[in-house]
């Protein structure tokens, strides 16, 4: 009886180690809780974007990755995509801003 508690506690180990290496993060991919955290990021960015009069949200695509936002799409002037680069800075949990917009 003790041999098969310890085959079950050594398979239940083994089970909760491949999880839990299931969900870590690599180099090319995100962990499950990094993901939501960027998800979160993201919608705070297009938040922010939305709430500033001078931008318009539906030109500007955000993305995240590892706490960095990915800004593109087509932008009226210079100004707005400095405008949204400066603002999705100022969000909470961005580590940095990539300007990949480009005006119209």
């Amino acid at each position: 009886m003790k041999i098969i508690k310890a085959y079950a506690a050594a398979l239940l180990l083994g089970l909760t180690l491949a999880t839990a290496g299931a969900c870590a993060s690599t180099a090319t991919h995100e962990s499950t809780g990094g993901y939501i955290d960027d998800s979160v990021i993201t919608a705070k960015v297009k938040t922010a974007i939305f709430n500033d009069p001078a931008l318009k949200v539906f030109q500007i695509n955000v993305k995240t990755y590892k706490g960095t936002v990915q800004l593109s799409g087509f932008v009226d002037s210079e100004a707005a995509a400095k405008k949204a680069v400066e603002v999705a800075g100022k969000v909470p949990g961005v580590q940095s801003v990539k300007n990949d917009m480009q005006i119209k």
